[in-house]
């Protein structure tokens, strides 16, 4: 069942991937509520303005995408717009919930070695790390957090799954472009199942 979605993402680095993005939900990208080429310019209106145009987009949807790119930190709205969608908000006697959240890393000059590194373990498990210097706290603090009893998927090197163990999970682009319906609908069921993770609301 496709889910109605919003993007975040850097206008100046990202709007490509965005434009990738929404080609690739085909017809589900009907339920797409976020910015478009076709969206107006708000460039030269207040931010309070902006405010209000970005809650009528996130307000009503269920699942955020945010890309993951180099200078995502420096957007001056990224990070408010992570905080509204992970807020549960009152509006006309209607409350929304807490979004389901995933983060899509952008390819760079052909990989992604500017963010990702992978390690192997000494109980020869692979572990995926991420510089989390490009990333807000909001991002940080909902990794790997699952809370449940069986949040490990190696009880020995204590590794999370890459896509149940953090309420934030952090996809590679060609890997989420190859089937967005399936991230889109994890985020969405982690959603439904808030207690399980360790959530983190404000940065």
């Amino acid at each position: 069942m496709a889910r109605e979605t919003f993007i975040s993402y850097k206008y100046s680095e990202a709007r490509g991937l965005r434009d990738k993005i929404i080609d690739k939900l085909g017809k589900d990208a009907e339920y797409y509520r976020g910015e478009t080429a076709d969206s107006p310019n708000l460039v030269t209106t207040s931010v309070e303005n902006i405010k209000n145009n970005l809650k009528d987009m996130i307000y009503g949807t269920s699942v955020t995408i945010v890309i993951i790119s180099p200078n995502m930190i420096k957007s001056d709205w990224i990070e408010w717009e992570i905080e509204y969608s992970l807020k549960e908000i009152s509006r006309d006697g209607r409350a929304s919930k807490t979004n389901g959240i995933l983060g899509v890393i952008m390819k760079v000059n052909g990989n992604y070695d500017w963010i990702v590194s992978r390690r192997k373990n000494q109980d020869g498990c692979i572990s995926r790390y991420l510089d989390t210097n490009y990333l807000f706290d909001i991002i940080k603090n909902n990794r790997l957090n699952l809370i449940t009893n069986d949040r490990y998927t190696c009880k020995t090197c204590k590794t999370f799954d890459q896509l149940t163990g953090s309420y934030f999970s952090i996809i590679e682009e060609d890997d989420f472009l190859t089937d967005p319906a399936k991230y889109i609908e994890n985020a969405y069921m982690k959603s439904k199942n808030l207690w399980d993770y360790k959530l983190c609301k404000i940065s």
